[in-house]
């Protein structure tokens, strides 16, 4: 099951909405047969992995890490290739939250014979997918909040200077984050102080759709998400409801939401529904303390990368990741759990998940 989530992870960021799923097949006591799901719309692991097999694969064991699927999509259903083939055996690491399987494929090999395992290395299998079981469940984007700041907490210098905080292994496991979520979204402060371009440059690395929250569209035309919306798709959030605004941007090949109102900035809630319907799954913020505030009091946030250089910046007017109002008591704070740290060369990262559900509700 290891070497299946492998397998599975080798396809990240290439088949969202769907989940990363790998499969083995073993056949007394040797492994005969590899696969994993590669691309949206293709074949699924287990398929792959029947297809890949060196011998027949009657009679033989599969190890899977997500429930097969019994359903017709984009592909046949799984569980009808199991059976062809004459597996005997299956063991699986994550059920599936999808209705249209939802426990239907596991019942089906067991109705025809098969021995079903469930469960094998669950929790690895759980957080390999945590944005396709966030997403099934909720049809909202899963949010990860991203930052880097000194260790006195600054996101840049009191004069704005900003470039770079943390090294290059830090900023290249960015560029792995970009490649990994399906949208980047910011501020439209962030767009009008650093003109940022927001694509992905890790080598053969896939680029996120744009999303910039600009309440009263106030991104100038010049600015390089704009520019470059031909080549990178490009939303832009906002409460602004002047046709004649849009058309420039519109002309630009920039795509437009005019989004719900809410304390005079674009409603985040509204706006996490509305991408989830354009199946955006997965969203990397990158956005400045103003957004991060939001974000996180609007609760849309699951999860927290931070990076942390050994820097001091000092200055009591130099930004922080998290500024807004903040919340009045350390009883009301956003709490954050299962943290890990890893170093990239002088920084360090911590992955958090954060304590409250997609609706806000603490």
């Amino acid at each position: 099951m290891r070497e299946a989530l492998q397998l599975a992870e080798s396809a990240c960021g290439w088949v969202s909405p769907n989940p990363m799923v790998g499969a083995l097949i073993v056949k007394e006591g040797r492994i005969i047969g590899r696969g994993c799901h590669e691309r949206y719309g293709q074949p699924h692991a287990e398929r792959n992995a029947l297809a890949n097999c060196s011998e027949s694969p009657e009679g033989a064991t599969m190890y899977v890490t997500l429930e097969p699927c019994c359903h017709h999509g984009k592909q046949p259903p799984c569980v009808e290739a199991i059976l062809e083939a004459g597996i005997r055996e299956v063991f699986v690491g994550s059920a599936d939250p999808n209705p249209l399987v939802a426990g239907k494929g596991i019942r089906i090999l067991r109705e025809h014979g098969l021995s079903v395992t469930e469960d094998l290395l669950r929790e690895e299998c759980d957080r390999l997918n945590e944005v396709f079981l966030h997403y099934i469940q909720t049809e909202r984007p899963f949010v990860a909040m991203k930052y880097a700041m000194t260790l006195d907490g600054k996101i840049a210098a009191y004069t704005g200077a900003s470039k770079w905080v943390t090294g290059e292994q830090a900023r290249s496991h960015v560029q792995q984050l970009r490649h990994r979520y399906s949208g980047i979204m910011v501020g439209v402060g962030t767009v009008l102080a650093d003109d940022p371009l927001l694509n992905c440059r890790m080598p053969g690395g896939k680029n996120p759709i744009r999303i910039i929250c600009d309440s009263q569209l106030r991104t100038p035309l010049s600015a390089q998400v704009v520019s470059t919306a031909q080549q990178y798709p490009t939303i832009l959030a906002t409460c602004c409801e002047d046709a004649e605004k849009h058309q420039p941007y519109l002309a630009a090949g920039c795509r437009v939401f005019v989004i719900d109102e809410k304390n005079g900035r674009v409603d985040l809630q509204a706006l996490m529904q509305r991408l989830g319907q354009e199946k955006l799954d997965s969203i990397l913020l990158e956005g400045g303390g103003t957004l991060n505030w939001a974000a996180l009091e609007s609760g849309i946030v699951q999860k927290l990368y931070a990076y942390l250089a050994p820097k001091l910046f000092g200055g009591d007017g130099a930004k922080t990741p998290v500024e807004g109002r903040g919340f009045p008591s350390p009883a009301e704070a956003v709490l954050l759990k299962n943290s890990s740290i890893q170093r990239l060369g002088d920084d360090f990262l911590i992955e958090s998940e954060v304590e409250q559900n997609v609706h806000g509700d603490r």
